[in-house]
């Protein structure tokens, strides 16, 4: 038998159950995984709490894990029985074992352990489409950052300054300030109801061409006025709750501006893109300019204590679940 956290249905922490499952059997193009690490991260939120859908339940919720291979199906070439692996989707981490298309797999270097695999796969490569390919961020640039402080943002951070931009990082209190400034954010902004002044003041009035919104809801519209014209709106996530129809009219109101809602599915969609974030990731970790923070780790049984942490701002970084 396999343990794995599951819902059987929507709802707060309270419905990730601890349960016996069978161990799955790896089918055609398929591995099994015996996990030594599985990483947190928000969008495990919406599938908790249905703002997306799981295929099915009762569901194993969670898109990111490294471990080792521990058995293959039928016409795997990717990986073999032994190699050390992560991945960051589709769902079914939350378990010490499970089943995934091995093309979705990828080797790790002996410089990486699981602990930092896990925390970095799904962050890490979402920082890399983000500033290498949805907007690709150069020497000279300022970007406008939300969530600074947290797993995307430590990175995105991290990266933006190795590549010679400069962050204007927003958190939610001053330690997270902090946090920010230390891994590469040269400006903090507290809250965002002043968000667009700051941005006018520390840019002298030129704005920045692109803005990074992992919050939502809350900030959608601040973030609009951030930018500069033929600015890039980057909408990746909806921590403060989904961002309600839109009038494109705005856009072009505020200077024809670009607006992308992305994931990280699609960027890596074909298996030559995710080798290619992937091995962009490793080499930028592997080289210290990019510092992977695991801040909190949890039993994968308590991933119910995680998620209240996670959803009240009490995490920084990186938060792994240890199976």
């Amino acid at each position: 038998m396999t343990k794995a956290i599951r819902i059987h249905a929507n709802g707060g922490p309270e419905v990730l159950k601890w349960e016996d499952v069978p161990t799955p059997e790896p089918g055609p193009g398929e591995a099994l995984v015996r996990q030594e690490a599985v990483g947190l991260n928000y969008i495990d939120v919406y599938f908790r709490t249905g703002l997306y859908k799981a295929p099915s339940l009762p569901a194993t919720i969670g898109m990111e894990g490294a471990g080792s291979v521990a058995a293959i199906g039928p016409g795997v070439t990717e990986v073999a029985v032994g190699d050390r692996v992560a991945y960051a989707g589709p769902i079914g981490a939350y378990a010490t074992e499970r089943v995934i298309a091995a093309d979705r797999l990828v080797k790790l270097p002996e410089r990486i352990d699981a602990q930092t695999a896990a925390a970095m796969m799904l962050q890490g490569m979402t920082a890399q489409y983000l500033i290498r390919r949805t907007y690709r961020v150069k020497a000279g640039d300022t970007i406008v950052l939300h969530a600074a402080a947290g797993g995307v943002g430590l990175i995105l951070c991290q990266w933006a300054k190795h590549l010679g931009a400069t962050v204007i990082g927003v958190v939610s209190s001053e330690a997270k300030a902090e946090l920010a400034r230390q891994h590469g954010a040269a400006h903090t902004v507290i809250g965002h109801a002043n968000l667009p002044a700051e941005v006018k003041r520390i840019t002298g009035g030129a704005m920045v061409p692109a803005v990074y919104d992992s919050v939502g809801r809350d900030t959608f519209y601040a973030s609009l006025d951030c930018l500069a014209p033929l600015g890039i709106m980057v909408s990746f996530g909806n921590a403060s709750g989904a961002v309600g129809p839109v009038d494109i009219g705005l856009l072009g109101a505020k200077g024809s501006l670009f607006l992308t809602r992305p994931s990280l599915a699609t960027y890596t969609a074909k298996r030559s893109d995710l080798e290619q974030s992937a091995r962009e990731l490793f080499d930028v970790v592997s080289s210290g300019a990019v510092a992977i923070r695991v801040n909190q780790t949890f039993p994968l049984r308590d991933a119910a204590a995680a998620h209240v942490a996670l959803e009240s701002r009490k995490t920084t970084g990186s938060t792994v679940l240890i199976p």
